[in-house]
């Protein structure tokens, strides 16, 4: 799709990790505070004459980042293994929680099962993303896995369909045993087992957070300096954040300055602004993501013809015109009538069969591939955008003052690295004969239909 959104996709990915690790951060204080017989607030600096959503400071996370850090910079191997022990011991307490808090559940808890009704489900699914970034993390590590054709997509998928049965399962046993009103924000499960009389059993509940947050916060750490490494490798970023040092094999520069963002935020920012602000991005990440999936199948270079590239174009702009107005009709439509469903999802039916029917498939994936394409990515496309119309006014602006941040960056420096890159990919085509033949040549390699032939190695990237 381009330079310029791949770096719009990578800022806001990168956004995304440290927003989230920030978070994550803050809540580990939470949770340490309650560990200790502490109220959360007891271990941050409170100051008075500041904006109460910055005014928290929360050293506590620094320490945690930092110590975090330091261990995904000495080795990812030492990660690896200390990842294994811990989601052992995670798991124990996972089981302990279900089988101690179902115990204690109280079926009327689930009465007025959805008391803010379907525009609440609604919005909550927005925020709920906060919960599933971190898989495309799995991704990031293709270089140092043995099999990535096999093992990355298991680990994606499989990983997802585990979390989001236990997340599940969690979250049910939580309102089985306290009324949702009576929940607190901070620490959620170990203010909810001393309500049900199960004191003790908190400082196992704090423990488990603790170690969870844990490694969410080390696997990110190992994943977003992998994601800036990559980034910089394409000159959309300084070099220097792509050197990998000799003694640990980490990209230990990546490392350190991702710590450096997370950190700041992590020490002045409230948690709830730090969720939506992050729901914003993802939800924007997941949408281009789908959208360039449908690209990359439905469109190749030298071998797309002109008319179904206009077809192609024409679907997609169906596709995301439907969806928006979908959502758009949800967010201001008090009463939530039919009449703009009626016009919007035909629409989306009519772009998406369009697709399905009438442009060919330029690329087929020979290993591993999403199915039910175009329909699977356009449904994802219209839910996301559909989600993101019931975020809030104030998260829009801060993405939109980031994003500006990222258009600045780009025209006075993205955009220079963008054309180098460019002219030297051009010049190593140019070497190896006509555009269109290498053009069709590379199309095969990406589908991994031929060889890399030793004469033909254009610049990756």
């Amino acid at each position: 799709m381009g330079d310029f959104v791949a770096f719009i996709a990578a800022g806001n990915i990168l956004l995304e990790y440290v927003i989230g690790n920030a978070a994550v951060a803050r809540s580990w204080t939470s949770y340490f505070a309650t560990l200790c017989n502490k109220n959360p607030d007891d271990f941050r600096i409170i100051v008075h004459n500041m904006n109460p959503d910055y005014g928290h400071l929360d050293p506590i996370a620094i320490g945690a980042l930092v110590a975090i850090t330091a261990l995904a910079v000495y080795s990812t191997k030492g990660s690896s293994i200390f990842n294994y022990i811990a989601t052992m011991f995670h798991m124990a307490v996972i089981i302990f929680i279900v089988i101690a808090g179902l115990i204690k559940a109280k079926p009327e808890n689930f009465n007025d099962f959805t008391p803010f009704g379907l525009h609440g489900m609604v919005s909550s699914s927005a925020v709920l993303f906060f919960a599933y970034i971190g898989f495309d993390a799995v991704s990031t590590m293709a270089e140092e896995t043995k099999n990535p054709g096999r093992d990355i997509p298991i680990g994606l998928v499989g990983s997802m369909t585990i979390t989001t049965a236990i997340y599940c399962l969690l979250g049910a046993t939580l309102c089985l045993m306290q009324n949702y009103k009576e929940l607190d924000t901070d620490a959620p499960f170990s203010v909810a087992f001393s309500a049900v009389g199960m004191d003790w059993a908190k400082y196992i509940v704090s423990l488990g957070a603790l170690k969870g947050m844990t490694t969410v916060l080390l696997v990110s750490a190992v994943g977003q300096a992998r994601y800036l490494t990559h980034i910089a490798r394409t000159h959309m970023m300084p070099p220097w954040f792509a050197l990998v040092d000799e003694r640990t094999g980490t990209p230990m520069n990546a490392t350190i300055s991702m710590l450096i963002a997370t950190a700041i935020v992590a020490f002045f920012t409230n948690l709830s602004i730090l969720s939506s602000l992050l729901s914003i991005s993802t939800l924007f990440i997941f949408s281009l993501v789908a959208l360039a999936l449908l690209v990359r199948r439905y469109y190749s270079s030298g071998v797309t013809t002109k008319r179904n590239q206009v077809n192609l174009i024409v679907c997609i702009l169906l596709i995301i015109g439907s969806s928006i107005g979908i959502s758009a009709y949800w967010a201001n439509s008090s009463e939530h009538k039919w009449i703009g469903y009626t016009i919007f999802v035909p629409l989306w039916f009519l772009g998406t069969g369009a697709l399905w029917l009438f442009v060919p498939m330029a690329k087929k994936p020979k290993l591993w591939g999403v199915p039910l394409v175009p329909w699977l990515p356009s449904l994802s496309i219209a839910i996301n955008i559909f989600l993101l119309g019931t975020i809030d006014k104030k998260s829009y602006i801060r993405f939109t003052i980031w994003t500006g941040f990222l258009l600045v960056y780009y025209v006075l420096l993205g955009l220079h690295a963008s054309y180098d890159t460019a002219k030297e990919f051009d010049q190593s085509i140019h070497s190896h004969g006509s555009d269109q033949k290498v053009a069709k040549q590379w199309n095969k390699m990406e589908q991994g239909a031929v060889e890399q032939d030793s004469s033909f190695a254009p610049v990756s990237n």
